[in-house]
């Protein structure tokens, strides 16, 4: 089944959500970890399908969109994870291997971006593989 726009909208908007919460595990989200966030949008969540948002850009867009906004926003992560477990019930079509990969990769990227992966981001990456490849969540 073919996800729909609203939802692979949403699904970027929940990467966003995700990806600054692992930033953010620190409380800070350093330049370098942006950068790295932004380059692998440009190489990898770009190319990845053609959805597009409201205003025609690439739909993948919103994870940087979301990203920016939160870190401008000081933006609490608590709720982050629950969300996107909630998400992933809702959406399990979504998960394909592909995209668990591409979730995956971007996360160290992110983490180690800026002086390796630390204890904490360690921590969020493995609760994150733990979710991601565990239909039963």
């Amino acid at each position: 089944m073919k996800n729909s726009e609203a939802t692979l909208k949403h699904f970027y908007q929940q990467l966003g959500q995700l990806f600054y919460s692992l930033a953010s595990i620190d409380k800070k989200v350093n330049k370098t970890e942006i950068i790295r966030l932004k380059q692998i949008i440009n190489q990898e969540w770009l190319p990845l399908e053609n959805t597009l948002d409201e205003f025609s850009s690439d739909a993948a867009f919103q994870i940087e969109i979301v990203f920016d906004w939160l870190v401008d926003n000081n933006w609490n992560t608590k709720d982050a994870i629950p969300e996107f477990v909630e998400f992933k019930k809702e959406h399990e079509s979504v998960f394909t291997n592909t995209i668990i990969e591409l979730i995956l990769k971007t996360s160290r990227e992110i983490a180690s971006s800026f002086n390796n992966i630390n204890k904490l981001e360690q921590v969020f990456i493995n609760q994150l593989d733990g979710i991601l490849t565990n239909s039963t969540n």
